[in-house]
């Protein structure tokens, strides 16, 4: 049986990895945190980083979804966390609160990538939905009238403002020159082809 979420066996691994970990204890991670001061690019900054990507994966699996590609929303709670610790060396903060900080922020972070592109998918929705729509009623009326329906005509058959007949009509023209745009890098194949089945040599 196959696993709804592909991903699962890239995030084991990750899972595995960060488990490999050693464990810092508040004085290691006061260490690290008073290095990072002295050399945000150094090394104690990238170990700082690590530690706390167990957070991120955390969070990742709270919010798995068939519709959400995990490694990407790991990929950006890892940018967030690093970001985080980044800003709280600056600031100056005390090790044992720089877990739940950073949990917030990546927490946060993920919570509202998810909300983007879930906007994204319905808007993207709507889109192909209306784009169908202008796509019959274009084939509709130039039957009925024996030529090219202006945008009016259109609007007053949908009951859009001729503005939207214009947008949604820029993206149904954009998709159909693609489309057969697409064919003829195809076609280019079969001119080769004489017509009795073979290539020319």
């Amino acid at each position: 049986m196959s696993s709804r979420f592909p991903d699962d066996t890239a995030l084991d691994a990750i899972a595995a990895q960060l488990r490999s970990l050693p464990t810092l204890g508040d004085d290691d991670v006061r260490g690290l945190l008073a290095e990072s001061q002295a050399a945000p690019a150094g090394p104690a900054t990238g170990r700082l980083v690590e530690q706390q990507l167990v957070v991120v994966l955390e969070a990742v699996l709270a919010r798995r979804s068939p519709d959400l590609d995990l490694m990407d929303l790991y990929q950006e709670g890892s940018v967030a966390a690093t970001v985080a610790v980044n800003e709280y060396v600056a600031r100056g903060g005390k090790p044992d609160s720089l877990r739940p900080y950073v949990r917030r922020v990546v927490e946060k972070f993920l919570d509202d990538v998810i909300e983007r592109e879930e906007a994204q998918r319905v808007a993207d929705e709507l889109l192909i939905a209306n784009v169908k729509l202008l796509d019959a009623a274009e084939v509709v009326l130039r039957r009925r009238l024996e030529r090219e329906p202006t945008t009016l005509e259109l609007a007053g058959a949908l009951n859009w403002t001729p503005e939207a007949v214009d947008i949604i009509g820029r993206t149904l023209h954009a998709a159909r020159t693609e489309y057969d745009s697409d064919i003829v890098q195809y076609l280019d194949d079969a001119d080769d082809d004489l017509g009795d089945g073979t290539g020319r040599e």
